[in-house]
């Protein structure tokens, strides 16, 4: 018994710290801005939106399979900080669990530095689906690839 419940702890406290993923990106930080915040833009790296605006009370959503899965994602917008942070809920309809994405921004010259926090995660289902490690992977891949290739990979800035 002992060792299943030091199990269990140690689950528990690894649901419930958040995901911190954090880069630099070789983009000014207007820039990394305008890729979090112009749905144009969002569509080409992060998933493929209907609609999205930087305004507190925006409810915006959107699918992704995983694993042969559909997960339907319901999105509202928290918290908008011109250039600095851009924080929304995110949930899964049909599931319990409400979690908070949030993007801070900090100018380093003409680099930026993005800290992605994604917390909350003790709320969703305790299944493998919703393991800590798979939104690590996850915000790894979107932040550290796609997000770093559409910033620095793309010369021209649509404007």
């Amino acid at each position: 018994m002992p060792n299943r419940k030091r199990g269990n702890i140690t689950t528990k406290k690894n649901l419930a710290e958040a995901v911190v993923i954090e880069r630099t990106f070789n983009a000014p930080l207007q820039r990394v801005w305008k890729a979090l915040t112009d749905v144009e833009e969002m569509r080409r790296w992060y998933f493929d939106l209907k609609e999205f605006k930087a305004e507190v009370g925006f409810e915006f959503e959107f699918t992704v399979e995983h694993e042969g899965m559909k997960y339907h994602h319901l999105c509202k917008v928290t918290k908008v900080i011109p250039q600095k942070a851009l924080a929304y809920t995110w949930r899964y309809q049909g599931h319990k669990g409400d979690s908070l994405v949030t993007f801070e921004l900090f100018a380093d010259g003409n680099k930026t530095r993005l800290k992605l926090t994604h917390e909350g995660l003790e709320t969703f289902p305790k299944t493998p689906s919703f393991a800590r490690k798979n939104f690590i992977e996850g915000w790894t891949q979107i932040i550290g690839s796609s997000l770093k290739e559409f910033l620095e990979g793309d010369v021209v800035d649509k404007k």
